[in-house]
């Protein structure tokens, strides 16, 4: 039995129906229809110019979100509205969801100018993303402005960091923005500056609470630009420290970790932090390393002016249910940027592995918490997965000497805070790379994507099993499942230790390399509580499709039916009964007569004694033959039908295998067709290649290992300088749009003073030189960054060739 439980409009609107509509005697819950999901009239109804124009998007899109519970949202492109369906899972066949028809329309109080590409909801469902290439609002689900139609709603909709992102053409874009798991208002947005963000909506919307500029090299060294480039970030899970920390994913897959940020009045589990807390006491504190130790205190000084009831209250004590974060920073400290993370196979370092392997760039990452386990998956362009494991704990770690910039209130109270976050072992020698949490690689999925450019992978955990990752590309949805864990899985036997995982296609949208590919808009795993999932996903013609997954213990058991354990020489059924006895198999028992007298012949049947012995004979013959007759006659009778069924069965797998025979007959001339066009495409193939043997380019050597490693650097930085070089100048120009803006202003009340005005235009002045010469000097960087892709541009020629 399955219960749903529907939730009402609040009755603030009761009024405003009533003004606008007469009464009627039926409500709008009773005109609502439940009808299958895939057949809403949402989907249904699709405009079919904005499908063929949705087809061309470049980046991944999720235009779905589920609150959890009974609400699934759709945000429309071609009319710019958010849908909210109310849902039942499960309802009445475990394969079927069903949705309430009409849907509620959720429409923004604003002008939304810019495309959506995702969204996604908070923990409480009380607001929800859209995210776009050139636009970020939040729109409020309950706190609407008006009702205008039955079921439209007007929701109050607002911009965040509209100073800072999105301000002009080359203004500095977002590259990953994401809801805090323990905070309902706060939001984490990574920048293409490499500044990491977090803003809080229930204060400011425009300047971010926290900010923490990231420097993933050291100073005075050079390296990749791939390794400048961020590319996504995710949260920690309930994982000890894990939950404090920010794993940032850059270009060349290298993972750098941020621990500890916590936003501003977050919320987390009292048994959580004491369990941090009596970690630090016990194994911190006791470490043999000096780095170690003043780490261990300056945790225990953070828990304890975060979490302020740790030195209030007795901590062993379990009173508290849930401890809230205060703002506080450390003095002369700043949170150091830990990375990046060493990747460790078969108990040897291979930094090279990867680029061996995994090709392209890393595109997408995904964190996920498995038990005891933090699971971290990279996705690289060329269509590889890398998934390791965290081998050790994340530890909080701060780079004295680089104290953060506050911002504090009337009350000398912290509301924000910013700080440059550098490399942990930067300039401090008694920190080694060896001090880092180590990755366990557990394997390197490769989807076989087509080999065509720009492909993106985006990732999602499925709500019931942690350990299977849904994959949405291009050419469609693949499922992963991992099958070893390293803590987790510490018994495990001898045969299962480090069990590969298995991928399984769960949708095709691209058929070979030939055809055009066709992504999904939108991509969600739903659950409900008595372990049903589905997958729900909506094609680029905004076609809906549903798909029932299959729970952990759904697989049937691999059982040989045609030959028992027995063998078959045995008659025995499946169940292990017998089918006839074995007495009946050694027949009648032979009973010895008795001695019969010599004058027996001369005795006639009528005689008394003819009479008594035909009865003894009859007796012994009744003992004897009548009575395994009637074992026979009763044993044939009972198994008859067990018989009967097992023939049935019998026949059944024989006519089954003339089928399959019939198949395979009419399959042998195609067969044979597909082998002689085979042999003579393996002749033409070697007549071509005996061709390219007789070219003297075919005398040159192979590549070596370093040239091939070289190479695959080379097709690696192909295009990266540029873009770090365009997003320097977006940047700065940012700046300058910013510098320019705050200048009009500072005119505009410096007319009014003119004994100062000379002055200041003097200091303008000089501002103004120093910023073209800035702007000469990164037009010479610009030239030299062209002539240096130049170069590599003739390198490659010169590989091809």
């Amino acid at each position: 039995m399955r219960f749903t439980f529907d939730l009402g409009e609040p009755d603030c609107d009761a009024e405003n129906r009533q003004s606008i509509t007469p009464p009627s005697n039926t409500t709008p819950k009773e005109e609502s229809q439940w009808i299958p999901l895939q057949n809403h009239p949402v989907f249904t109804t699709a405009d079919v110019v904005a499908a063929q124009t949705f087809r061309s998007f470049k980046m991944p899109k999720n235009l779905l979100a589920w609150d959890g519970a009974s609400r699934l949202y759709y945000w429309d492109p071609s009319k710019r509205c958010l849908h909210r369906i109310s849902i039942r899972l499960g309802e009445p066949d475990s394969s079927v969801i069903l949705a309430s028809s009409p849907s509620k329309v959720l429409q923004a109080d604003v002008q939304i100018h810019f495309e959506v590409d995702k969204i996604s909801i908070n923990r409480n469902g009380s607001a929800i993303l859209l995210v776009g290439m050139e636009g970020l609002c939040i729109m409020y689900l309950y706190g609407r402005t008006s009702t205008t139609k039955e079921h439209t709603i007007t929701c109050r909709t607002v911009s965040a960091g509209s100073d800072i992102y999105f301000t002009g053409k080359k203004s500095i874009h977002t590259l990953q923005v994401s809801w805090h798991p323990y905070s309902d208002t706060h939001l984490g947005i990574l920048s293409s500056d490499s500044v990491f963000r977090i803003f809080d909506l229930s204060s400011a919307l425009s300047q971010p609470e926290q900010e923490y500029y990231l420097q993933p090299i050291e100073r005075g060294t050079s390296c990749d630009a791939a390794a400048l480039c961020p590319v996504d970030f995710s949260f920690g899970g309930d994982h000890l420290w894990d939950r404090f920390s920010v794993f940032v994913l850059f270009s060349d897959g290298s993972v750098y970790v941020l621990c500890p940020v916590v936003p501003f009045r977050s919320v987390y589990k009292w048994e959580s932090i004491l369990e941090l807390y009596n970690d630090v006491h016990a194994f911190g504190l006791k470490s043999t390393t000096s780095r170690a130790n003043t780490n261990s205190n300056f945790a225990i000084t953070w828990l304890e002016a975060t979490f302020t009831e740790l030195s209030h209250v007795d901590v062993k004590s379990g009173n508290l249910i849930a401890l809230q974060a205060q703002p506080y920073a450390l003095f002369d400290a700043s949170v150091a940027l830990q990375g990046p993370l060493c990747k460790f196979s078969n108990n040897t370092e291979d930094p090279q592995v990867q680029s061996a392997i995994c090709e392209g760039r890393a595109v997408s990452f995904l964190y996920s918490a498995v038990s005891k386990d933090s699971i971290l998956v990279t996705a690289w362009s060329g269509g590889q997965l890398q998934i390791d494991a965290l081998a050790d704990e994340i530890q909080p770690v701060w780079k004295v000497g680089n104290p953060a910039r506050l911002c504090v209130d009337s009350n000398d109270c912290i509301v924000g805070l910013a700080m440059i976050s550098e490399l942990a072992h930067g300039d401090d020698h008694s920190f080694l790379k060896s001090d880092l949490p180590p990755l366990l690689r557990l394997a390197i999925v490769d989807l076989c994507l087509p080999k065509k450019p720009g492909y993106t992978i985006s990732m999602c955990v499925d709500p019931l099993r942690s350990e299977r990752i849904y994959c949405a590309h291009a050419g469609g949805v693949d499922s992963v499942v991992l099958h070893f864990l390293p803590f987790t899985n510490q018994n495990i036997d001898k045969e299962g230790f480090m069990k590969s995982p298995s991928v399984h296609s769960v949708l095709i949208t691209c058929q070979g390399e030939s055809s055009l590919p066709s992504p999904l808009c939108a991509f969600l795993a739903l659950s409900d509580p008595f372990g049903d999932s589905w997958i729900v996903g909506i094609t680029c013609n905004f076609q809906c499709i549903v798909l029932e997954a299959e729970t952990w213990n759904a697989m049937p058991h691999v059982v040989d039916e045609v030959w028992g354990p027995t063998g078959p020489g045995l008659s025995k059924d499946t169940s292990g009964q017998t089918i006839i006895s074995r007495e009946l198999f050694t027949g009648p028992k032979l009973i010895l007569l008795p001695p019969s007298s010599e004058d027996l012949h001369c005795v006639t049947s009528d005689s008394i004694e003819g009479r008594a012995t035909l009865h003894q004979y009859f007796k012994h013959f009744h003992e004897n033959y009548v009575e395994y007759a009637h074992k026979v006659h009763f044993e044939l009778k009972h198994h008859a039908p067990h018989l009967k069924k097992i023939i049935d069965e019998q026949h059944s797998r024989f006519q089954k295998s003339q089928q399959k025979l019939v198949k395979v007959e009419k399959n042998q001339e195609i067969l044979d067709n597909r082998f002689e066009h085979a042999v003579q495409r393996h002749a033409a193939i070697v007549e071509k290649l005996q061709r390219l043997r007789s070219l003297p380019v075919a005398h040159n050597r192979s590549l070596s290992r370093a040239e091939q490693v070289f190479k695959s650097e080379i097709e690696k930085m192909q295009g990266i300088e540029l873009d770090v070089l365009r997003s320097s100048i977006e940047a700065l120009n940012a700046r300058l749009m910013r510098y320019k803006h705050s200048i009009e202003q500072n005119q505009v009340n410096e007319k009014r003073e003119t004994s100062s005005w000379m002055k200041s235009r003097h200091v303008l002045d000089n501002q103004m030189s120093q910023l073209k010469a800035s702007l000469e000097k990164l037009s010479l960087t610009n030239s030299e960054n062209t002539k240096k892709v130049k170069l590599v541009e003739s390198a490659l020629r010169t590989l091809k060739v």
